[in-house]
């Protein structure tokens, strides 16, 4: 065992081995702080605790459960990424090991090869001041020496032109040619002599000496095949033949010849949901999938758009002979727009305000006549999705905006700009938001119920709502008359099942009422509860307990906990009648795998790290 872990810490930071329960036995690593911060890494704590406390997923029960090794990767509150493998050995014990993963493109200056990554830049002029662009470069300048098929990703506009070119010039290709052709803009009857040629005779209006296809032009070179999703099926089975084997057939022929080159192909398309659909050929995406590129659209690069529109705007100064500048506050403008077009928009914009301008100077009111300003639209799902009361609504609604403005536009001026209140605003209340976090202890455990209660807030309301918008004299008429059908629990069941539905993220809404001898039974609950109108409700001690808060008049959200119908956390609220008297209480069930994606997500929003 001795040697086996020693092996084991030559390659990971941290080992904890622990009995088939999960009691931890030992801990040792080489130095990894994050493991120190918590008591439940050490001897006698449990690994499902070390779990909860470090990581935003728990699957050591699940991995013990199926008592094999098992590898996947691990995300800590406090921001690294981990890879954990866990190994059951013969004695019944489990070693799980950790290994912090960092950066897969380390500085260039503190690598080997950073004199090399270095030398291969684009001698064309390229814009890359961002940190997404440049995680871009480092990918294409690993890919354009060696032949293996890159396929670029991204929205329509973000240049994946411009990155296959970029990858040709500063390649070992870059004295051969670069052939670009567009997928979708040559007719299906076409596009397979075009990529393929043809042999005299091959069709009716084949040209008497043939023509040479796109693959064989780029011999020794680049073929680009822009839109590559714009492919039909019958010219993709040709193709993949072309990707594995290296010949090609001019239509007409028998006879292939080969060819020396690299594809690159290109698609603002999901092609694998295109697979799913049957629309694009499974063994050719696989094929064409070898290195993908995923070029960011420009929202996710706001900090590049000023050296873009310079850029841009020199270029269109030459062309057409003018001498415009713009100004600070029409840079600005510029940055906070949306730009849905991405750097193609960015870029006609910039030419039109250069050719359209009628001063030297191109100010914010000429911006606003160019491209008015709509705001801009939320990229994530908001945190409030939920009814609630009002003032904490207000408060979560504007530290999200906060939080949102900050994270894209990286700048107190811009993000001021966006929310449309003074600069000394913004700077006042983002300090105030950061105060609030920092204040709090920075322990892992505490960051976790901070981001916990956030979700707790919103399912009390959400529970609370609905309790309110029961009619409690419907409850009281079923109650009456449990045993047998009536309209009131038909109307019922169908109010339960439309907020279920409404809501999207709520597993079961039921309503249970109390004997006297306090037990729980169900009264009636949306159509896919798993429970019989009348059947008691037997369930562990956390999850009763605030069910008998609420029999109390307090709604509450119980821990995760597990019952025999799988893990769940629920709110639960009072209905109380005209009298003020409590009827029953309504619950809604929400599954563990939703309360961990809320959390997660939760902590991107918020940019909660150490």
């Amino acid at each position: 065992m001795d040697h086996f872990t020693s092996a084991l810490l030559s390659i990971y930071d941290q080992l904890i081995v622990t009995d088939k329960n999960g009691t931890i036995l030992k801990s040792t690593g080489t130095g990894n702080s994050l493991f120190h911060t918590v008591k439940s890494a050490n001897v006698g704590g449990s690994i499902k605790d070390v779990e909860q406390d470090l990581f935003s997923t728990s699957l050591a029960e699940e991995v013990m459960g199926k008592n094999e090794k098992r590898s996947f990767m691990q995300s800590s509150w406090q921001g690294p990424e981990m890879l954990m493998t866990a190994y059951p050995i013969e004695s019944g014990e489990w070693v799980w090991a950790y290994k912090e993963i960092k950066d897969s493109y380390p500085d260039a200056s503190r690598t080997q090869s950073g004199s090399f990554l270095e030398s291969k830049k684009p001698s064309f002029p390229f814009v890359i001041r961002s940190k997404p662009m440049l995680d871009v470069l480092h990918k294409m300048q690993m890919v354009c020496d060696v032949s293996a098929t890159v396929l670029l990703l991204g929205e329509s506009g973000v240049g994946k032109e411009i990155a296959a070119r970029a990858i040709h010039n500063m390649g070992n290709r870059r004295d051969f040619p670069f052939i670009p052709v567009n997928c979708g803009a040559i007719p299906e009857n076409l596009i397979e002599s075009e990529l393929f040629g043809y042999v005299e005779g091959a069709f009716t209006s084949a040209r008497k000496d043939g023509a040479k296809g796109k693959f064989t032009l780029a011999h020794k070179g680049i073929l680009f095949l822009d839109e590559v999703g714009e492919l039909p099926l019958n010219v993709q089975v040709k193709l993949l033949r072309v990707l594995q084997e290296r010949v090609v057939t001019p239509i007409g022929s028998t006879t292939s010849h080969p060819v020396d080159i690299q594809v690159i192909a290109a698609t603002n398309k999901s092609l694998e949901k295109m697979v799913k659909k049957g629309e694009f050929r499974e063994d050719l995406y696989y094929r064409l999938h070898v290195v993908p590129i995923h070029l960011p659209p420009l929202r996710n690069r706001v900090d590049e758009i000023p050296h873009l529109v310079q850029f841009f705007l020199q270029k269109y100064n030459t062309l057409y002979k003018r001498k415009v500048a713009f100004a600070p506050d029409a840079i600005d403008l510029l940055c906070i727009h949306q730009w849905p077009g991405n750097v193609r928009e960015l870029e006609n914009t910039v030419e039109r305000l250069v050719v359209t301008s009628g001063m030297p100077e191109v100010d914010v009111a000429l911006v606003k006549e160019v491209l008015p300003f709509k705001g801009p639209k939320p990229t994530s799902i908001p945190v409030i999705d939920f009814l609630m009361p009002l003032q904490e609504a207000v408060d979560l609604v504007e530290e999200q905006l906060i939080n949102m403005a900050m994270e894209q536009y990286k700048s107190l001026k811009l993000a001021a700009k966006v929310l449309e209140v003074s600069q000394p605003t913004m700077s006042r209340k983002y300090k105030k938001l950061r105060n609030k976090i920092e204040e709090a202890s920075f322990s892992p455990v505490n960051k976790r119920a901070i981001l916990e209660e956030q979700i707790n807030q919103r399912l009390r309301s959400v529970a609370a709502v609905t309790a309110a918008i029961i009619p409690a004299e419907e409850v009281i008429s079923l109650q009456k008359n449990m045993n047998r059908q009536t309209s009131y629990s038909q109307k019922l069941k169908q109010k339960l099942t439309m907020i279920q539905e409404k809501e999207g993220v709520i597993e079961w809404v039921f309503i249970f009422i109390m004997t006297e001898d306090g037990r729980l039974i169900h009264l009636v609950a949306d159509k896919g509860f798993v429970i019989e109108p009348g059947e008691e409700y037997i369930g562990p001690p956390e999850m009763v307990n605030v069910a008998y808060q609420a029999f109390n008049g307090k709604a509450g959200v119980t821990p995760i906990y597990e019952d025999r119908y799988g893990e769940w956390k629920t709110s639960f609220a009072p209905i109380i009648d005209d009298g003020g008297n409590i009827v029953a209480i309504v619950g809604c069930d929400y599954s563990k795998a939703y309360f961990n994606s809320e959390m997660q997500r939760l902590r991107k929003q918020l940019n909660i790290h150490v």
